[in-house]
């Protein structure tokens, strides 16, 4: 069973920068889909971007070109890459594994079977 665990989060200004960090343990390779998923209160969890286990990434539309997930799979270790940061990204950001290779097979939260507990991003305008 794989264990995550996010760190990174904080509190910027609009038009900053985090980088998420999620570290991924009982198993010694990352050769999944794994994503980051954020939520904010009221609403359902809605995935942020995906990466397959041959490096093959999505976005969300309202973060594209702002955003970059990434992997070290020598450290075991997913990234989230936030740049220009604005208010309407304040959420819980999660990260999550799926049980497939491919994230053509989990474009949902509900596809994904591990999770993270969540870190905090909140951005001031």
């Amino acid at each position: 069973q794989a264990l995550l665990e996010e760190s990174g989060g904080g509190s910027v200004r609009s038009g900053g920068a985090l980088r998420l960090s999620c570290g991924v343990s009982g198993y010694n390779n990352i050769r999944f889909c794994m994503g980051w998923f954020r939520q904010t209160p009221g609403k359902e969890r809605e995935v942020v971007a995906r990466i397959s286990s041959d490096g093959t990434t999505t976005y969300a539309d309202s973060v594209k070109g702002r955003f970059t997930i990434s992997k070290d799979s020598a450290k075991l270790t997913l990234y989230l890459q936030m740049n220009a940061l604005k208010p309407e990204d304040t959420a819980m950001y999660y990260c999550a594994a799926a049980g497939f290779s491919s994230c053509r097979y989990a474009p949902i939260a509900t596809d994904y079977a591990y999770w993270g507990q969540g870190t905090q991003v909140t951005v001031a305008s």
